[in-house]
C-alpha cells in the first residue's frame, strides 16, 4: 500500500507542478502582450513629439514668435555686417 501512495503522491505533484508551470507562462504571455502594446503607445507618442518638435522649431513659427511676441524685425541689408 505504501508504494502507491508514494507512486500517487508523486504523481499528484507532477500535476500540480504541471499545472503551475502552465499558469506562469501564460501569466508571462500576459506580461509581454501588455510590454508590447504600452512599446506601441511609446513608439507612436514618439513620432508625435518628433512632429511637434519639427513644427516648434520651423523658421516660419519662430519668425512670427520674433515678430509678434517680442517685436523684432529682420534686419535691412545696410544694417547686416559681415566680418572676416
Amino acid at each position: 500500500m505504501i508504494p502507491w501512495l508514494v507512486i500517487l503522491s508523486f504523481l499528484v505533484a507532477e500535476l500540480f507542478f504541471y499545472t503551475w508551470c502552465r499558469v506562469q507562462s501564460m501569466k508571462v504571455g500576459y506580461e509581454i502582450s501588455v510590454a508590447m502594446e504600452r512599446q506601441k503607445e511609446l513608439v507612436k507618442l514618439e513620432k508625435d513629439l518628433t512632429i511637434e518638435l519639427a513644427h516648434l522649431r520651423s523658421p516660419q513659427r519662430l519668425s512670427e514668435m520674433m515678430q509678434k511676441r517680442f517685436g523684432l524685425q529682420m534686419p535691412a541689408p545696410e544694417q547686416v555686417m559681415l566680418l572676416p
